[in-house]
């Protein structure tokens, strides 16, 4: 019982980058973090000693935050567009 299938996957991409099969643009990596991060989150809810999930989250926290600095230093308003598009900042 995987949780991100192919076809999410490919739903994600579509969504958030320019095509379906758009797997390399910073937007369509951020909208995946996000999805799994996500996932991870309510995983850790249930199973709050689970340490190994729990430093993979924080690993791919990290790398979403990277992406989303280098999207905002190389284009601000595909930065602000994503951002908003996905609900990151409160």
């Amino acid at each position: 019982m995987n949780y991100l299938t192919a076809e999410k996957k490919q739903e994600i991409f579509k969504d958030y980058g320019k095509s379906n099969t758009d797997t390399g643009s910073p937007e369509s990596q951020v909208a995946l973090f996000s999805y799994r991060i996500n996932h991870l989150t309510e995983h850790l809810k249930v199973n709050k000693k689970d340490h190994n999930t729990e430093r993979s989250l924080l690993r791919m926290v990290g790398k979403r935050r990277r992406l989303l600095d280098y999207l905002k230093q190389v284009d601000i308003e595909r930065y602000r567009n994503i951002v908003k598009a996905l609900n990151l900042r409160k």
